[in-house]
């Protein structure tokens, strides 16, 4: 979707850019007035059993204790329920429209079965309403949007919404503009894929995972502008440690002069340094072939995979 940029009639306005949602941009050769027409009655319709009212915590626990930052005060919205597991095999889906989503970066779109029954799914790239995609264990064509076990998908293909459970539905590459790319068949039941951050990993060949990339691509080249929008989406301010009292290690002392910034590596609220490795999920190192770099570890020390 294209990105449109503001005019600086006002200081907030000059240089935000941001995505205008338009239901031309998702209209292909093959879609029909029938089709258009359909769209725009399903446009904001709440459709029930997939949409759903959003109990937000706002970064609470159960006990209302404060778990995660900067979070809260966002618009009321309501939820989406996404089917990542694409349960409904070997039966065609026509896309009847592709919507905006407040609870995440890309856009969905919304399938009607052979049978009659709704569902949503992330909108991949190039997906166009009016097509017909279809889950199955078997690979006939090389479809956007279609869903097959990643091992009937040939290599270098780009995928989405990958699983790393078979039938637990897909949590790789969910975000606007990510895919993962397939890089063949690694051995002992396994397929070696290649994750946006870089790392190389090993993913069980039945898993399900929908070919292309996700939709909405120019969602990281936004520029919001101002903090009121920032505060509509439910993030709140976040203050700088040298800003903060003396209970921070980065603050304290008087002015600019003393115990005042970093004092060597930067650290949290708590102490610890930034860029810690945190990874502490030891029972699957077995899987990853080659980990993810950063400035911070432009080096890392391999695991032992089992292929």
């Amino acid at each position: 979707m294209p990105l449109i940029k503001l005019k600086p009639t006002t200081a907030s306005r000059r240089g935000t850019k941001l995505i205008k949602f338009s239901l031309k941009e998702h209209i292909g050769e093959g879609t029909t007035a029938g089709d258009i027409a359909l769209a725009k009655k399903l446009s904001g319709r709440r459709i029930k059993g997939i949409v759903t009212n959003n109990n937000y915590k706002a970064g609470k626990n159960f006990r209302g204790v404060i778990t995660t930052r900067h979070k809260g005060g966002q618009v009321k919205r309501l939820y989406r329920v996404i089917d990542t597991t694409r349960s409904k095999r070997d039966m065609s889906a026509k896309v009847v429209n592709v919507e905006y989503d407040p609870n995440r970066s890309a856009n969905i779109a919304l399938l009607k079965y052979a049978d009659g029954e709704f569902s949503y799914i992330i909108s991949p790239e190039g997906l166009k309403i009016g097509d017909v995609i279809m889950a199955s264990a078997n690979l006939t064509e090389v479809k956007i949007g279609n869903a097959h076990p990643l091992s009937a998908i040939p290599a270098a293909t780009f995928v989405h919404n990958v699983e790393l459970v078979p039938g637990k539905g897909g949590v790789l590459a969910r975000g606007a503009g990510t895919g993962v790319q397939i890089q063949g068949l690694a051995g002992k039941g396994y397929v070696q894929l290649k994750l946006p951050s870089g790392e190389i990993r090993l993913v069980n060949e039945e898993c399900y995972a929908t070919i292309g990339i996700v939709g909405n691509i120019d969602h990281g080249n936004q520029n919001f502008g101002k903090a009121g929008r920032m505060r509509r989406k439910g993030i709140r301010p976040t203050v700088r440690g040298v800003a903060q009292s003396y209970k921070h290690p980065h603050a304290g002392g008087q002015g600019k002069s003393g115990r005042h910034g970093t004092g060597g590596p930067s650290k949290d609220p708590w102490g610890n340094k930034r860029g810690k490795i945190t990874r502490k999920n030891k029972q699957t190192n077995k899987f990853i072939i080659a980990r993810k770099t950063s400035n911070l570890r432009p080096k890392n020390k391999p695991y032992k995979t089992i292929v």
